[in-house]
C-alpha cells in the first residue's frame, strides 16, 4: 500500500488509516478436474471488490484468466513457482480515480488435474467511505465516483451471493459520476 500511495504522489502512510479494523479474509480454493472443462467455470468473470488480492495459486496447474481491455480476450495467467498474483481491487479504482483499474479475472478447470489457489482478500474497516482521493481530484480531473460505505456495499453483494435477483447485484459502476 506504501508502494501504491507513493506511485500516486501521496505520502507512504496515506492509506494506513483505512484499515485500523480492516476485513480481510482468506479463502482456500479447490478446483476438481473436469473431462469436458470448456462446459464448467471455477469462478466466473468478475473484478475483485475490495483493496488488493493476494493470490498463491497451484505452481502447475494454471487456470486464472484475465480479459484483456483491448480486444475482450480471455488470456491464461501462467502459474509461477514461488511466486504471488496480486490484483488491484475496485477499492484502489475508486481512491485512485481510475488511475488505477481493477481487471476483470475468472478461472477456468482443468480436464486432468485438480487445482489449488489461496486467495488473501485485503479489504479496509467496515466503517470506510469509499471514495477518490481528495488529493487526486481537481477540476482538469473530477471525482469519477460518489462516496460509498465499504460494509454495506459488501454486506449487500455477499448477501446476494451472485445469485439471480429482481435487481442487478450491487456493483461498484453504480457509484460511477456520469456526465
Amino acid at each position: 500500500m506504501e508502494l501504491i500511495a507513493l506511485s500516486l504522489g501521496l505520502p507512504a502512510q496515506r492509506f494506513s488509516g483505512f484499515f485500523k479494523d480492516q476485513t480481510t479474509s482468506l479463502k482456500l480454493n479447490h478446483y476438481p478436474p473436469c473431462p469436458i472443462p470448456n462446459l464448467a467455470l471455477g469462478l466466473g468473470r468478475h473484478k475483485d471488490s475490495g483493496v488488493l488480492t493476494v493470490l498463491a495459486q497451484d505452481d502447475h496447474v494454471g487456470g486464472l484468466q484475465v480479459k484483456r481491455k483491448t480486444d475482450g480476450e480471455w488470456i491464461l495467467v501462467k502459474p509461477t513457482p514461488d511466486a504471488y498474483v496480486i490484483n488491484v481491487g475496485q477499492i484502489i479504482q475508486v481512491w485512485s480515480n481510475d488511475r488505477y483499474e481493477s481487471v476483470e479475472h475468472r478461472v477456468i478447470v482443468n480436464s486432468e488435474k485438480e487445482r489449488f489457489s489461496i486467495p488473501f482478500f485485503f479489504r479496509p474497516a467496515y466503517y470506510t467511505m469509499v471514495k477518490p482521493l481528495e488529493e487526486l481530484i481537481d477540476e482538469q480531473n473530477p471525482a469519477k465516483y460518489r462516496a460509498y460505505n465499504w460494509g454495506k456495499f459488501y454486506t449487500t453483494r455477499k448477501g446476494s451471493n451472485f445469485r439471480k435477483l429482481d435487481v442487478e447485484n450491487i456493483q461498484m459502476e453504480h457509484f460511477r459520476v456520469t456526465k
